[in-house]
């Protein structure tokens, strides 16, 4: 199944079903209103949900309409809990190499992650309103999945079937507030604005063939002011699953019903050293930083520059007929003024 949320007004927007070509959606109200209504009832619900998606793809139903990804909220427009980890230790080993740190054996058996803010997501083709370029403004593709209840202390295997949806992810990050933030050790706050999902989330049957051992085996497309910029593979070099996540995040704690956990910045090694960019004949990077790292480590200094005023970001996944999936995220970077 596809979900989607509309739009409509209220903090949590309305609930559809997005027929499997992204062109058809359908409320379904009488199931449930909100995808947190649906995520907490999901064994009485789902196969309610079931029934109306697969009358919604052959096109049986008069009651659906035109599905607009503009008009979306993410899938969940807030959530109780959301934590990103950084599954593609590569990113991770770059960043330290780039300031000359050397990265602890135990960053490669043990998930990084942190907990950001649920309260205001972005929607999928909203402005990314930053006060000033100089916080260092980035975007950040990766995948998400969303859970149901899960108890504390799961081992990773059955972490495994505690996914319901899988969505696309931009962690927009303030590289230039990161420094002091960490330098206080306490951890992420300023530096991580709102994040933005895709538009639709989809169950794990949608995504045969490709969804193997936890993990998304498709490129994640980054199309940066209209050139592409990364195509990385979901799948290769991420170093810990999405059950292995979720066993992270749960060790001390239970996890309730619409918790999002992310993979992090999708990266891939590419079989050299650092990766390579697209116009290079790599697959490139999904985000700014990475490049930036690799420079500095090849140049001695960083030669691109983050995200100015007017720039814009489109990260999306095709399916092996070049089909979207979820949709995409869409936005344009946009200067935020307060206006009290």
């Amino acid at each position: 199944m596809k979900f989607a949320t509309l739009n409509d007004g209220s903090r949590d927007g309305q609930l559809v079903l997005v027929s499997r070509d992204l062109s058809r959606s359908v409320a379904i109200p009488q199931i449930a209103t909100t995808l947190q209504q649906l995520l907490d009832n999901w064994q009485q619900k789902a196969p309610q949900a079931e029934e109306v998606y697969q009358a919604l793809n052959a096109g049986s139903l008069t009651n659906s309409q035109p599905f607009e990804q503009s008009g979306c909220a993410s899938p969940l427009p807030r959530a109780y809990h959301w934590a990103d980890g950084s599954a593609y230790v590569n990113h991770v080993e770059l960043v330290r190499k780039a300031r000359n740190a050397e990265m602890p054996p135990s960053f490669w058996t043990d998930p990084l992650m942190y907990q950001g803010g649920s309260d205001a997501f972005l929607a999928p083709y909203a402005p990314i309103e930053v006060a000033s370029e100089d916080y260092g403004i980035d975007f950040e593709g990766e995948i998400a999945v969303i859970t149901d209840d899960v108890p504390m202390g799961i081992p990773a295997e059955q972490a495994r079937d505690h996914i319901r949806l899988v969505m696309l992810v931009n962690d927009v990050s303030l590289r230039g507030l990161i420094p002091n933030e960490l330098g206080k050790g306490f951890g992420f706050y300023q530096s991580k604005p709102s994040s933005s999902f895709s538009p639709v989330a989809v169950t794990l049957d949608e995504l045969e063939g490709v969804w193997q051992d936890a993990k998304l085996h498709l490129p994640l497309l980054s199309t940066y002011n209209g050139e592409a910029f990364g195509k990385p593979n979901a799948g290769v070099d991420m170093t810990f699953d999405f059950g292995q996540l979720i066993a992270h995040a749960a060790r001390t704690r239970p996890l309730c019903a619409g918790t999002i956990i992310g993979s992090g910045t999708v990266s891939n090694k590419q079989g050299t050293e650092y990766g390579t960019a697209i116009a290079e004949g790599g697959v490139g990077y999904s985000c700014i930083a990475e490049i930036r790292m690799i420079e500095t480590i090849r140049d001695g200094k960083p030669g691109t520059s983050f995200m100015r005023f007017g720039d814009r970001i489109r990260i999306e996944m095709l399916d092996q007929q070049g089909q979207s999936i979820f949709g995409a995220i869409d936005q344009q970077v946009v200067e935020y003024r307060y206006q009290g």
